[in-house]
């Protein structure tokens, strides 16, 4: 992957601001350092790491995405060739049970070993830590990512981690007294960086390391019996503890760029630390805040909360998950169903923008746009928003997406499913997010008489207007409504639009909403209203 680009836009991307290319400078001032120092690098590799002991997540499609956001700016403001390495940490034993996957007795049957010598619960793939691996590659693939997938266990068995391995073990004492103070009295007894697997049992041993031999490449350590064993640490026959792991593998495959969440933050010394021991200079690091749920707990692989990467895509375009993970990235974000609506209008909005003729070069570049689509978005725009969808979806009662289109090319007459493909989409998507998160939670309530006398006025108002298609001018004539019934300040005017009329607290601009369903048609939906039928309904 690399931008073929003019000397003038590389030169506009080197003054962009957006986080991806603030990143990416750091890499860049990296290369400097390197052929200063008279060890330059060919090419330059990030990494993203995936632990399949669950299912995938949506926190694991960000970390990609995000790292791809910088590898594409590095590129663009260099011209040079990059490559992404995608690891599974597969090789890591199974410690507990996941509370969301089938077949938990036989899993249980298998704690201990690693992923990949672990039978697959759903029957499908030769292991559980395979079948994981190919759910992340598919929906990796399905997003069209740029990567080379590399699997721990093959990693470790193939030999290529080896001599970082045998460099370790020469300086265990070194890996010791790194790991050894963030450890427990009792843990530091009988820690080791290594961790053998059994070949009595094939499980991946927490076991207490007697001694290490670094001209043998090998260590002795308690099996479980109490008998001692003796194992090479190279070829699969080792593993390392998850924080000499990080730092290992770095150096192993010559790694410029990881970024991992905040609970990594207090190991990041750690990590840099064995990447020095395994003889290399640590990687670039961007530190990004956790997704929560709804409740605030971090979302977790094993617990299966917040949401996954199938439900948003069930009720929203791609385009509005990857704006959720670009948008501040530093900053903890709750994962819930309700943030949905919010990120599809704000990529209807930036998209919008970006296209505009007041939008200069380097202003697009400062866009997530840009990011999002490979500095080729679309060029489609959206006359109608998702916020607008739900609502119309609510007054007109529509159950197929015939009778939305109805309405929107009445509003918008140039606009058809043919030529406006991702608006298509939407309407889709509005549909089944309205019956399954809008529609259950409606509360309607009665309005007050200084409400009801109101409500009278606007729906006379709008049936004088019944052939006005101006959001603005619609808007407008609203307002004056409640300006003219003493409504102050007016968003209580419009609260109270939105709980009579669609049982909801707030909502989308209600002119703009207005003059999609048609004023004569949202005149009729206020009678009704006024007549009772929405409470009693409801």
């Amino acid at each position: 992957m690399s931008f073929a680009a003019s000397s003038a836009f590389q030169e506009t991307a080197q003054k962009a601001e957006a986080w991806p290319f603030e990143e990416a400078r750091k890499v860049i001032a990296r290369q400097e350092r390197r052929a200063k120092a008279g060890k330059p690098v060919k090419e330059v590799l990030f990494e993203t790491g995936y632990g399949p002991s669950g299912l995938p997540h949506i926190g694991t499609f960000g970390e990609v995405a995000r790292t791809t956001w910088v590898r594409r700016a590095y590129e663009l403001m260099t011209g040079e060739k990059t490559r992404l390495i995608a690891i599974s940490d597969d090789m890591d034993g199974l410690r507990k049970v996941p509370d969301n996957l089938p077949n938990p007795q036989m899993l249980a049957a298998n704690l201990g070993k690693p992923l990949t010598s672990v039978p697959d619960p759903f029957g499908t793939h030769e292991s559980y830590g395979h079948n994981m691996n190919a759910r992340l590659r598919a929906f990796l693939d399905h997003f069209g990512f740029d990567y080379e997938f590399r699997s721990a266990t093959d990693l470790y068995k193939s030999g290529i981690y080896d001599a970082a391995l045998l460099r370790v073990l020469a300086k265990y004492d070194d890996v010791m007294k790194v790991m050894l103070p963030t450890l427990g009295e009792e843990r530091q007894q009988t820690y080791s960086p290594f961790l053998p697997v059994s070949p009595r049992s094939g499980k991946v041993l927490l076991a207490k390391v007697v001694a290490h031999d670094a001209a043998k490449g090998t260590i002795t350590y308690i099996e479980e019996d109490g008998s001692e064993e003796t194992v090479p640490v190279t070829g699969g026959r080792c593993k390392l503890q998850w924080k000499p792991d990080f730092g290992m593998r770095w150096a192993a495959l010559g790694i410029d760029y990881e970024m991992y969440g905040k609970d990594h933050l207090p190991s990041q010394p750690l990590y840099d630390a064995i990447c020095k021991i395994a003889g290399a200079e640590p990687p670039e690091h961007f530190i990004y805040e956790l997704f929560l749920d709804e409740s605030g707990q971090k979302i977790s692989k094993s617990k299966g909360n917040g949401l996954t990467i199938d439900e948003w895509l069930t009720y929203a375009p791609r385009e509005s998950l990857a704006l959720y993970m670009y948008q501040k990235p530093r900053v903890a974000k709750r994962l819930y169903f309700d943030v949905i609506p919010k990120a599809v209008d704000d990529y209807i909005d930036l998209l919008a923008k970006y296209h505009s003729n007041e939008t200069s070069e380097a202003q697009r570049l400062e866009s997530p746009i840009w990011h999002l689509h490979d500095g080729n978005p679309p060029a489609e725009r959206y006359p109608v928003s998702f916020a607008l969808l739900l609502n119309l979806v609510s007054a007109s009662h529509a159950h197929d997406r015939n009778v939305l289109w109805g309405f929107i090319r009445a509003y918008a007459p140039h606009a058809n499913p043919e030529a406006n493909p991702g608006l298509d989409r939407l309407v889709g998507y509005a549909l089944r997010y309205y019956e399954d998160f809008v529609k259950p939670h409606k509360k309607y309530r009665e309005p007050t008489e200084k409400e009801r006398v109101a409500l009278t006025d606007l729906a006379g108002t709008l049936e004088k207007m019944a052939n006005e298609r101006d959001p603005e001018t619609v808007q407008f004539q609203v307002y004056e409504v409640g300006k003219r019934h003493g409504f102050n300040p007016l968003r209580d005017w419009f609260k109270a639009l939105y709980e009579v009329l669609f049982g909801q607290t707030a909502g989308p601009r209600f002119g703009s909403f207005a003059a999609l369903f048609g004023c004569a048609e949202t005149a009729s939906m206020i009678r009704r209203a006024l007549a009772g039928e929405f409470v009693t309904g409801a």
